[in-house]
């Protein structure tokens, strides 16, 4: 839904009208739902004015969803289209599945910030221009000829331009701050405006700001008054003759915070060990988009878990493995190029069988590739990236608040099994947000890791068999090393089925290869439940991880055109669910979009024997809803794949 077709609501009255200072009334119209995108400098504070205008919707009521979007170099050269920070934020008073196709309003701090993102801007769009910035030689950085504020250029437009600088620096006079120091407030100045044209809260900013400056009160002050300058100025100007409300959205009753894939992950991980009575060992190198787990995690040390910052990735896994052999639950995070190089110890933890969680939060490849962009890529490389056939469940959460969801189903498959378990999240979860119900921690489950205790030979020896299989499970014993009469040895060389003694033998290499596939295929996984609300489409769009929004997105409006459609969506991916194949055969056409060339695809097809259509992109950035409509719209006609 673009500006031009949302649900507006004219609401203007006695009761709907603010003055501007001047004596004129304020026309409020009502909206259901607005998608706003702050774009800047990667030094402009784009991601925080983005992530405290959230905190604020958050705290309203809105759903919400975010999609901050920033450059991988450190510092690219001011001004310059390379580095052009975005984030975009979809709150609305219904719940919502993505962080918006395109921007209704659009923040621009520069020339640059506006060349990269006009076009995402909708005829009628409104765009908040920082005028200040739109001199001679920034125009000249990024090829405009002439200032397109000024030029008629932008007419099909709402173009406010603001001083936002001056002005932020003429609100600091009385301050004492340098001007550069002033100047960089404007961000601030820029978030008061959109509160005050969007009836934002805003105590919880100031709060915060004084907190995140507690050491610099002079700071937090300076940020504080340039914030109330930019709510000030909507208020007394003219340029802005409406304001905007969204209602709170009706969610189901309980506590919710803003959470972000990779805090919900963290958040997962903790509860993982707290249900399982097991300490928590994160063993891991820093790379992007992953490495906030790592960070937040290491503020949990009360909850028995402890961080180690590798020197490497092979460090971060190995270390990570000695743990579970320790009796931890052992976890290790990276991204793609991080998984490449932990392959070989992945392999080791098959053969060893013990409780390992691999966090994979996926980024665009080969290699460096686009280290802030999304994709799913890693999918192959998760299934088969280890020499010899080693088999690892793969779980993949849908949302940012699943991901928590996710970390608590990939602890159960790995401690019930004593397998490691591949975690594919992405960019695009890792970074973006949305509400999510705080659950009651009783209704967790709750993890056995059930340690051997006593000898177990079943030749009455008194021995400690460390491959004797559980019958059910077909996992192994978990001892914990020291413990009296379970002394025992493992490693990387072949075992004999049982013993765990080192052996060659043809036959044995050949069962123990076939019990670690059993054990992982036998893993007991949810049915996949499928939305097909008339329950006759013939359409069946399939998808997993991060494509649950846009996916379901472009279901909901497929359907809001008459036309019936059928969404099922994967969180398993090894072992898949039981009744997959059931449901794939139902339906006339099974399309699956993917942010790779085909990978499930590919292996679906193989597996089941059904001529899915695959629809890929490799963008860096995640579908859109209305991409996702046209797909399907297209699909059902048969016009396109």
């Amino acid at each position: 839904m673009t500006a031009s077709d949302s649900a507006v609501t004219d609401q203007s009255g006695p009761g709907n009208h603010s003055t501007n200072g001047v004596g004129a009334p304020r026309e409020v119209i009502t909206q259901n739902r607005v998608v706003i995108r702050f774009a800047g400098d990667s030094g402009d504070g784009m991601q925080l004015t983005g992530d405290r205008f959230t905190a604020e919707a958050a705290a309203f009521g809105n759903d919400l969803a975010t999609l901050p979007n920033y450059p991988a170099e450190i510092r690219a050269p001011a001004g310059t289209l390379p580095g052009v920070s975005s984030f975009q934020l979809h709150f609305a008073d219904y719940d919502i599945l993505t962080p918006g196709d395109r921007p209704d309003v659009l923040v621009a701090m520069n020339p640059a910030a506006l060349k990269a993102n006009i076009t995402d801007l909708p005829h009628g769009g409104v765009l908040i221009a920082n005028s200040d910035e739109f001199t001679k030689r920034n125009l000249t950085k990024v090829g405009y000829d002439a200032d397109p504020l000024e030029d008629g250029s932008l007419a099909a437009y709402q173009v406010h331009s603001v001083a936002m600088a001056t002005l932020a620096r003429g609100a600091l006079e009385e301050t004492g701050l340098s001007k550069k120091d002033a100047t960089r407030s404007k961000n601030m100045f820029a978030l008061g405006l959109l509160c005050w044209m969007y009836h934002r809260p805003t105590e919880g900013t100031e709060r915060y700001l004084r907190e995140k400056f507690a050491r610099r009160p002079d700071l937090a002050e300076a940020n504080i008054l340039a914030f109330r300058a930019g709510w000030n100025y909507g208020e007394t100007t003219e340029a802005f003759a409406v304001r905007y409300e969204v209602a709170a959205a009706k969610l189901k009753t309980g506590t919710y915070r803003q959470i972000t894939g990779n805090m919900a992950l963290s958040y997962g991980i903790v509860a993982a060990g707290q249900k399982s009575g097991l300490p928590v060992f994160l063993g891991s190198y820093p790379i992007t988009p992953a490495s906030d787990i790592l960070h937040e995690l290491s503020k949990h040390k009360q909850f028995g878990i402890t961080t180690f910052q590798a020197e490497d990735e092979i460090s971060g896994i190995g270390s990570a493995i000695g743990a579970s052999f320790g009796g931890a639950l052992g976890v290790t995070t990276t991204s793609g190029p991080g998984i490449c190089l932990k392959a070989e110890a992945a392999g080791l933890a098959v053969a060893l069988e013990l409780p390992l969680l691999i966090i994979d939060v996926q980024r665009g490849g080969p290699s460096t590739g686009l280290p802030t962009r999304t994709e799913q890529s890693d999918l192959l490389q998760a299934m088969f990236g280890r020499n010899g056939e080693s088999p690892i469940p793969i779980v993949a959460p849908r949302s940012p608040g699943d991901c928590f969801n996710a970390a608590l189903e990939a602890t159960r498959i790995a401690v019930t099994y004593r397998t490691p378990v591949m975690l594919l999240s992405d960019g695009s979860l890792a970074n973006g947000s949305e509400p999510w119900k705080v659950p009651d921690v009783d209704t967790l489950p709750t993890l056995e890791p059930g340690f051997a205790t006593a000898p177990n030979a079943p030749d009455g020896s008194g021995e400690f068999w460390p491959y004797l299989r559980d019958d059910d499970t077909l996992a192994r014993p978990w001892a914990i090393p020291g413990t009296a009469g379970l002394e025992h040895r493992i490693g990387g060389l072949e075992k004999a089925d049982g013993k765990g003694s080192i052996s060659y033998e043809p036959d044995n290499h050949d069962r123990m290869v076939r019990l670690r596939q059993a054990k992982i295929d036998g893993i007991s996984v949810p049915d996949i439940e499928v939305d097909d609300p008339d329950g006759d489409a013939e359409l069946l769009v399939l998808g997993w991880g991060s494509t649950y929004g846009p996916i379901g997105a472009g279901c909901r409006r497929v359907r809001g055109m008459g036309l019936s459609i059928a969404q099922a969506h994967l969180r398993n991916l090894n072992p898949l669910p039981a009744n997959l194949g059931d449901v794939l055969e139902r339906y006339r056409t099974v399309l699956l979009p993917e942010m790779n060339l085909g990978q499930l695809s590919l292996l679906l097809r193989g597996r089941y024997l059904v001529d899915i259509k695959s629809y890929t992109n490799v963008t860096g950035m995640p579908f859109k809803a209305e991409e996702m409509q046209d797909l399907f719209v297209d699909t059902l006609k048969g016009d396109v794949l």
